[in-house]
């Protein structure tokens, strides 16, 4: 079974990227504020629970009073119950996070593919699994009725978003392609000018990366994984202080696009709003020059640290495997908490 499905299409508007390396005066500076609240995003665990163990110890040393944790979807490689199972039973293990927002990914639709777990069956798809049989798992697991949702770290807004569909019961030309339905839309308009109204940060989490954003999304295998991505851009284009979260692309936090100010022609907001990559627990991929990628090789263990501070969001990015950091960024709010 590849990784994921190889999508083609062209894609429009035009990225601003920033990053800036880790050094010793932002440590100074970070030093001088304590934050309001600190928590961590991680995504693409996809079975490799060695790694999100050592994840979750590394976040415990790192942010001993952190106030959650938000997972960019692959929670599970395939989205059987069992392994939802497993991974619970890592964080009832612990180190536990004291709040986990959850957003559905891809992998989380892959029981189709198999006439049994051991046994890969893509000629007789969908092998007796039905579309509401797999986001009812999803539901048990992050106990909600719907995909998307909204929980608070210390009184920052965290909302979850993903798809309502999985396109391959819809069209057999489509498969791992978003479908965010109007409803989903229009609460995430209300939620962004909800929390706008009440000068508050938003941060964003889905598993799929908008076109031409962060590391991997001029890459054709990530040009086009949203059927309503001009809505989405829309929504998120209008408001300085978000902070969207993306995983699926597994590319390295390494790379100098970890990070980009995405603006949206016509939303009169020519500052963007924040994007960020969020590397991968399992395996990680980079660029390979010919329109596709390969592994980085080596132990790869990647996710992200925010702080919430009253004028800005620091965000450093997070080697658990070295237990080391890599790199960050400080991104100016535009009105104090």
């Amino acid at each position: 079974m590849k990784r994921r499905s190889l999508l083609t299409a062209t894609a429009g508007a035009v990225a601003l990227g920033a990053s800036t390396p880790m050094t010793a005066r932002a440590h100074t500076l970070d030093r001088a504020s304590t934050p309001l609240t600190t928590f961590n995003v991680i995504s693409d665990i996809q079975g490799d629970l060695g790694d999100l163990t050592v994840a979750l110890k590394d976040m415990a040393a790192t942010a001993p009073h952190g106030a959650g944790l938000a997972v960019a979807g692959d929670i599970t490689p395939r989205g059987y119950d069992f392994e939802y199972a497993a991974v619970r039973q890592v964080l009832e293990r612990g180190p536990r996070p004291r709040k986990v927002a959850w957003a559905i990914g891809n992998h989380e639709f892959y029981v189709p593919k198999y006439s049994d777990p051991q046994t890969l069956a893509l000629s007789t798809w969908p092998n007796g699994a039905t579309e509401d049989s797999l986001f009812r798992s999803f539901h048990r697991f992050a106990g909600r009725g719907r995909v998307y949702d909204e929980t608070t770290f210390d009184g920052i807004p965290v909302l979850s978003i993903g798809t309502e569909r999985y396109m391959h019961y819809h069209d057999p030309e489509l498969w791992d392609d978003v479908w965010l339905t109007e409803a989903q839309l229009t609460w995430l308009e209300e939620r962004l000018c909800h929390w706008a109204g009440r000068r508050k940060p938003v941060m964003v989490i889905a598993h799929h990366p908008l076109p031409d954003t962060v590391s991997g999304t001029r890459n054709k295998l990530y040009m086009s994984d949203y059927l309503q991505a001009d809505a989405l851009l829309d929504l998120l284009g209008r408001h300085r202080d978000v902070f969207l979260f993306s995983g699926h692309t597994h590319w390295n936090l390494a790379l100098s696009d970890w990070h980009v100010r995405r603006v949206v022609p016509g939303t009169a907001n020519l500052d963007g709003f924040s994007v960020f990559n969020t590397g991968a627990v399992q395996t990680g991929y980079t660029d390979n020059g010919q329109g596709g990628e390969h592994t980085v090789p080596g132990v790869f263990n990647q996710g992200l640290q925010v702080e919430a501070h009253r004028d800005r969001i620091v965000v450093k990015a997070r080697d658990f495997a070295a237990g080391r950091w890599l790199k960050q960024i400080s991104v100016p709010l535009a009105t104090r908490i």
